[in-house]
């Protein structure tokens, strides 16, 4: 944004103009056969339960939380996409790595 931009307008519009002209960043696609993905078992911090962690994943959130959605699903359990990894309740590997395996990508740990 440059010196004398207008950022919001009075004509009863209510339009926050800043916000209309932000550009939705682009990823770069992911390939699944390309792609490794590591998982891990975390308790630490969780109060003694156990969580599936799928970590250091590529940069593309749109995609990996639809993947988050279709792993919730199924394992039968909860789980988040947050912080650039992939949250699963349970110790839930085993179904995780047949699962992701199934969709093509290679996986560590």
């Amino acid at each position: 944004m440059s010196k004398g931009d207008i950022i919001y307008s009075s004509d009863g519009s209510g339009v926050n103009l800043v916000k209309k002209n932000k550009k939705k960043p682009v990823y770069q696609d992911i390939v699944p056969a390309q792609t490794t993905l590591k998982l891990r078992i975390e308790k630490k911090g969780r109060g003694g339960k156990s969580v599936t962690v799928i970590f250091e994943l590529p940069e593309n959130p749109d995609y990996f939380k639809k993947l988050a959605k279709k792993l919730k699903s199924h394992c039968g359990t909860g789980g988040s996409f947050k912080e650039g990894q992939i949250e699963i309740q349970g110790d839930q590997r085993e179904k995780i790595r047949a699962f992701l395996i199934k969709e093509g990508f290679t996986i560590k740990g």
